[in-house]
C-alpha cells in the first residue's frame, strides 16, 4: 500500500522559512510526479509545485516562485518543499499528491499536473499539514 506522509509544517512569522517532507513508502520511488497543494479557508485549493521525474520539469505558481523550491532525494523516497521568505498568505493545509508510474501522467507537463485538473488528480494523498504565518 502506497503511503504519503508529509511533515515540517508548523507556525512561522513572516519572512522565515520552513521545509515540508512528503515521504513516499510501499512504493519504489522512481517514475514519479509529485504535486504540492495547498487549501487555505475560503480559497481554492492551489497547486503551488510540481515535479516530473520523466523530464524533470519543475512548476511553480507565480504566487510562490523564487520563494519555494521543491526536491526530491530518491534514496530517502521523499519530495521537498522550501519555503523561504513566507508570507501571511501562504498560510494553509499543505498536502502533497503522487502518481508513480502513470504513463499519462508522466507525459504532461509538471504544469498540466499542478493544474488541478481533474485529467490529473493525484492517485496517492497524504493527510495534509498545517502552515501558518503570522504577520
Amino acid at each position: 500500500e502506497v503511503q504519503l506522509v508529509e511533515s515540517g509544517g508548523g507556525l512561522v512569522q513572516a519572512g522565515e522559512s520552513l521545509r515540508l517532507s512528503c515521504a513516499a513508502s510501499g512504493v519504489t520511488f522512481e517514475d514519479f510526479a509529485i504535486v504540492w497543494f495547498r487549501q487555505a479557508p475560503g480559497k481554492e485549493r492551489e497547486g503551488v509545485s510540481c515535479i516530473n521525474s520523466n523530464d524533470g520539469s519543475i512548476y511553480y505558481a507565480d504566487s510562490v516562485r523564487g520563494r519555494f523550491t521543491i526536491s526530491s532525494d530518491n534514496a530517502k523516497n521523499t519530495v521537498y518543499l522550501q519555503m523561504n521568505n513566507l508570507k501571511p498568505e501562504d498560510t494553509g493545509v499543505y498536502y502533497c499528491g503522487a502518481d508513480f508510474r502513470n504513463i499519462r501522467v508522466l507525459a504532461a507537463s509538471a504544469s498540466e499536473y499542478c493544474s488541478g485538473s481533474a485529467y490529473y488528480t493525484p492517485k496517492y494523498w497524504g493527510q495534509g499539514i498545517q502552515v501558518t504565518v503570522s504577520s
